[in-house]
């Protein structure tokens, strides 16, 4: 009899450890794939943006939640093999930095979530069907960027009151180019201003474009987005100094880099808010059922050292409403 009490007392005992020890094993760390064309110093304000908006839900780099972090330097390339290794590796989403990245990722999985971090148009670039209803595996963030060109032209209008003749630097192999193009085009027909467009197809063609800008006789610049430009950014705000031509750029890392000034979406805003997605799909949202949002802040800056280098005063009605002055 002894025996068998015994017996059922480490019985029940054992029974009653087992759930105890399965609450001390520890749970399954998500992880998430995070992929750039472009260089992690270029994107630096974009990437802390997105660990504050982890953070402020609960996530914690190397605690609560990985990070596969993957930069491409410029390399178009290298995407293809960042998305096939986030495959690979069965990442829980991947977020991209901008639709070369999107697309990679697009071509590598139609299964795994995708997060825009910013697009120019996800419609008109086929990643979802519409902005409420995106639809497959794809949502995000978008930048309005053909609709913010028009503004960029008016800004320069007003900051050089005598521009008749204006520079367009962009990339056609760039998504959006051509929307981009046709707003840039209305605005300057609205103001008098002739367009004059220069094609840069790869970073190491952008010295070359600028010794055909050199020939064009005009007052100013202005950049498109564009990966090829994002690469070699030093070396364009460097050239657009040399040759003493305002120019007006689509994202504040080239003021940042010495470029004069930029108008555009506040980028870091962007990848604050691409966190709120993450935490949706790990809690088990599909991507189909988010809708993709659009910007809600806007920055224009202006560096004044860059200004007074090529011999431009900006007139004070512009620089009262700059968002940020680089002095």
């Amino acid at each position: 009899m002894t025996r068998f009490m015994t017996f059922w007392l480490l019985t029940a005992a054992l029974l009653t450890a087992l759930p105890s020890a399965r609450a001390q094993q520890p749970a399954k760390i998500p992880r998430i794939g995070f992929m750039s064309v472009g260089s992690q110093a270029l994107i630096g304000a974009r990437i802390e943006a997105f660990k504050q908006g982890l953070r402020e839900r609960g996530y914690v780099e190397g605690k609560n939640i990985a990070i596969e972090w993957r930069f491409a330097e410029g390399k178009f390339e290298r995407q293809n093999e960042f998305a096939a290794e986030f495959v690979r590796l069965q990442v829980d989403a991947i977020v991209t930095t901008g639709a070369r990245d999107t697309r990679a990722a697009k071509r590598a999985t139609n299964k795994i979530p995708i997060i825009m971090g910013q697009d120019s148009d996800p419609v008109a670039n086929g990643f979802i069907a519409s902005l409420a209803h995106p639809g497959g595996n794809i949502t995000g963030l978008s930048t309005l960027a053909p609709e913010l060109s028009g503004k960029r032209m008016e800004l320069l209008k007003e900051v050089v009151p005598q521009l008749t003749r204006v520079i367009v630097l962009g990339s056609a192999s760039e998504p959006g180019y051509v929307e981009t193009l046709k707003e840039v085009e209305q605005a300057a027909k609205a103001l008098h201003v002739q367009v004059r467009i220069v094609e840069v197809t790869a970073t190491k063609d952008i010295e070359a474009a600028f010794k055909q800008i050199d020939n064009e006789r005009a007052g100013a610049i202005l950049q498109l987005n564009g990966g090829v430009f994002s690469a070699g950014r030093k070396q364009l705000v460097s050239l657009a100094a040399k040759s003493r031509l305002p120019m007006m750029h689509t994202q504040s890392e080239y003021v940042d880099a010495s470029g004069l000034m930029c108008y555009g979406v506040n980028f870091a805003d962007l990848f604050r808010r691409a966190a709120t997605y993450v935490d949706k799909i790990l809690k088990g949202t599909k991507p189909a059922d988010l809708p993709v949002e659009q910007p809600i802040k806007f920055e224009f800056v202006v560096n004044l050292k860059t200004a007074k280098q090529i011999g431009l005063t900006i007139p004070p009605n512009v620089l009262v409403r700059a968002d940020r002055v680089i002095r």
